[in-house]
């Protein structure tokens, strides 16, 4: 293990906990600390990342736990729905380990981590919310959609492969600011 990878690991472990006191904002500042291992791959030299992928999916272990472990305290429906969407990228996991192809990702997605936020959401902001069977299909149809578009981007289309992280802030920073150039 490179100083590379440990530096990166530790800031992925850290930055999962402030979930378990903030449920929502704590799974945005896991989501985005998950993000955080593409600028430190790029701006560190400390004996590199041998397999970014799969220091990615171990990584990911850190906030996907803390999730769980807000998740067994939600209520019975969406505590079960999160254990089944967990169950299925764990699934994944495995699968990916064992072959090291990244498109079957699109066959197992993170739906875990967008249900996490729409729960934590709903709990925090609508805490009289009922997790009807209409009002779950309601919620996951978009996820879904969502997820699996995100996962084709990443895994299948691969789409971010050949742009680094600074370049692609340089690229957003662009869009966002062309209005007043």
């Amino acid at each position: 293990m490179t100083l590379e990878v440990f530096v990166i690991l530790l800031v992925r472990v850290a930055g999962s906990l402030p979930v378990l006191r903030w449920a929502f904002a704590g799974a945005l500042i896991a989501i985005a600390v998950d993000l955080s291992d593409l600028f430190l791959r790029q701006g560190l030299d400390l004996g590199g990342v041998p397999n970014y992928q799969a220091l990615d999916k171990y990584a990911d272990l850190a906030y996907l736990g803390t999730f769980l472990i807000v998740a067994l305290r939600w209520p019975k429906t969406p505590r079960n729905i999160a254990l089944g969407l967990l169950a299925i990228r764990v699934a994944g996991f495995i699968a990916f380990e064992a072959t090291g192809e990244r498109r079957i990702l699109l066959f197992f997605p993170n739906l875990f981590e967008f249900w996490f936020l729409f729960v934590a959401a709903v709990l925090h902001w609508r805490p009289l919310f009922r997790f009807t069977a209409g009002n779950v299909v309601l919620a996951l149809v978009p996820l879904i959609a969502l997820k699996e578009f995100q996962e084709y981007a990443l895994h299948w289309g691969k789409w971010l492969d050949d742009v680094t992280a600074f370049d692609a802030l340089d690229n957003v920073w662009g869009w966002v600011t062309a209005p007043f150039r």
